[in-house]
């Protein structure tokens, strides 16, 4: 075995990696937009020829024929298209924010944030802190775009220099030198 084998197997495999996520992320992108166009179908349809739920359970039988090895055309994922395409009706968005976001993820935006402006802050916070579906639902639930640099402090007030005071706050080696724990790191940030 040649000396350098162990470091140019690591190479290869570190490249092998790579490539699964960048294949996993183009493909992700391919079907949220497929999504994102059959949900706009739909919605156009309903409009345009007063189409109600039947027509929905209809094409969901269909694909489910059509495409036996896929699970994403039930009738639930359907509606989730539909409500998709109605939540960001601009397409620019969708290929350029909504396509880096899983399925899920959106689906949990679309559940549980209604207000359009507060869905896209979400969905802009969630892509660039790389948010797994659990912290961002956490984040909805405590309403962090309400409380984000939100806090009510006296700062200003009673103390020479705030600034300082309030980036201290933002250190994570001040929640380790107080033993705050794992918890408070994470709501820190």
């Amino acid at each position: 075995m040649p000396a350098d084998y162990g470091d140019w197997l690591t190479d290869i495999k570190s490249r092998v990696l790579a490539a699964r996520q960048k294949a996993a992320l183009v493909a992700n992108a391919g079907l949220v937009l497929l999504y994102w166009h059959i949900g706009r179908d739909i919605l156009e349809r309903q409009v345009a020829q007063g189409w109600g739920s039947k027509v929905i359970d209809r094409l969901e039988r269909d694909l489910r024929e059509a495409f036996p090895e896929m699970k994403g055309f039930s009738i639930r994922n359907l509606k989730y298209m539909r409500a998709f395409a109605e939540a960001w009706s601009d397409f620019e968005i969708v290929q350029q924010a909504a396509a880096q976001f899983p399925w899920f993820h959106l689906c949990t935006l679309i559940d549980k944030v209604k207000i359009p402006q507060q869905r896209e802050w979400y969905l802009q916070q969630a892509i660039a802190q790389a948010w797994s579906r659990t912290t961002l639902e956490i984040h909805i639930k405590n309403r962090l775009h309400e409380r984000q640099g939100q806090a009510v402090t006296n700062f200003t007030a009673r103390l020479p220099a705030p600034a300082l005071a309030q980036e201290t706050l933002k250190a994570p080696y001040l929640f380790d030198f107080l033993g705050l724990g794992e918890e408070a790191h994470e709501r820190g940030k």
